[in-house]
């Protein structure tokens, strides 16, 4: 029943406020991060439903009240009953809403891998489009985008670019970004005019604290050697370059870009933390999938996820059967209209696999 399960998230909601204040918590940075989200999200559940269940006593009482109402008074009542008919619909959906399960990465930073995948160096030309695109995306937010690692091509592409951003809700509208995204243009490099299709590959991690992972130093092998690629004074000329390898799994971060080896070690384990906590919970939503097929759908990344269609000034999201003639402006950033179509139908498959509310 919908009331039992309000009175234990209510209970959890005084639990939690009472833990807040708490003198040993604020002491506990962890913690308190933590019981100050809950309790954001508890607040609005809980209101939420206090809000239902007023609307739901006014309509009750003016049902009474329209029996032995008339003339004025009957339709002043029967206006009262409309409006908390829909007071009781929209706050119906608002709870259903808040009561999906929270994704556990929400508020979290987030780490954006871009490589060049098929296609050369033009896969590359593409990385860094795509790259322009989420920093100009990112600016337009507010979020703030440091580089943790850029590897240059040829031809002023990008084998690859890791970084992060730093923005309260930067997990809940980057994380569909993951997958290989394809590209329909006449290359650069193309010297007849033909259209060529490349890829390039996006990987969204959740930023780990180290809380979120714990690292046994024992299963880590670190190599330094000397950086490679253009440089100032130190860069190319000491053993500033790191390599992490997890040998448990095999995960291996490199960084070069920062003169110190502190610091390449330091950013690198900021890499590995996230791709850990990624590695586990995939895992775990592959056991979930096995269990009650999510719907989520396969999960599988073989097929791309976006087209960029040059030609045609086209961008089409196959997931959610999108298709945009504002290439051009999606490039410079303009990605809202694909973000909430896929945070929609996130949420639109959640609600389908969720109860409706009962009284």
């Amino acid at each position: 029943m919908l009331s039992d399960r309000m009175s234990s998230i209510e209970e959890e909601f005084d639990a939690v406020r009472a833990a807040l204040s708490d003198p040993s918590v604020s002491s506990d940075p962890a913690r308190l991060r933590d019981l100050s989200r809950r309790h954001k999200e508890l607040d609005e559940i809980v209101s939420t439903w206090r809000r239902l269940g007023q609307a739901r006593s006014d309509f009750d009482t003016a049902r009474e009240m329209i029996a032995e109402a008339s003339g004025d008074d009957r339709e002043l009542l029967h206006a009262e009953i409309e409006s908390a008919e829909a007071d009781i619909e929209s706050l119906e959906a608002r709870l259903n809403t808040l009561l999906i399960p929270k994704d556990p990465n929400d508020g979290r930073n987030v780490i954006v891998e871009i490589r060049g995948a098929e296609g050369g160096e033009e896969a590359n030309l593409f990385a860094r489009d795509l790259f322009d695109m989420y920093s100009h995306y990112a600016a337009a937010r507010g979020w703030k985008l440091d580089v943790l690692s850029e590897s240059p091509s040829e031809r002023d592409g990008l084998n690859e670019v890791v970084f992060m951003v730093k923005g309260e809700d930067a997990w809940t509208r980057l994380e569909h970004e993951a997958g290989p995204h394809r590209v329909q243009r006449v290359p650069v490099t193309e010297a007849k005019g033909r259209v060529h299709t490349s890829a390039a590959t996006v990987t969204v991690l959740p930023e780990a604290d180290e809380v979120d992972v714990s690292i046994d130093p024992g299963d880590l092998k670190i190599d330094v050697y000397r950086s490679t690629g253009p440089g100032g004074q130190s860069v190319n000329t000491t053993d500033s370059a790191v390599r992490i390898t997890h040998l448990p799994t095999g995960i291996v971060v490199a960084m070069q870009d920062e003169k110190s080896q502190i610091q390449n070690r330091a950013k690198a384990m900021v890499v590995l933390r996230a791709r850990l906590l990624k590695a586990e919970q995939d895992r775990q939503a592959q056991e979930l999938a096995q269990q009650r097929r999510s719907q989520v759908g396969g999960g599988g990344r073989s097929e791309k996820v976006r087209t960029y269609n040059y030609k045609e000034n086209r961008v089409t999201d196959h997931r959610v059967n999108l298709t945009l003639h504002k290439l051009d402006q999606v490039l410079a950033g303009d990605l809202d209209m694909l973000v909430d179509a896929l945070v929609a139908d996130k949420r639109t498959r959640q609600l389908a696999g969720d109860h409706e509310l009962k009284s």
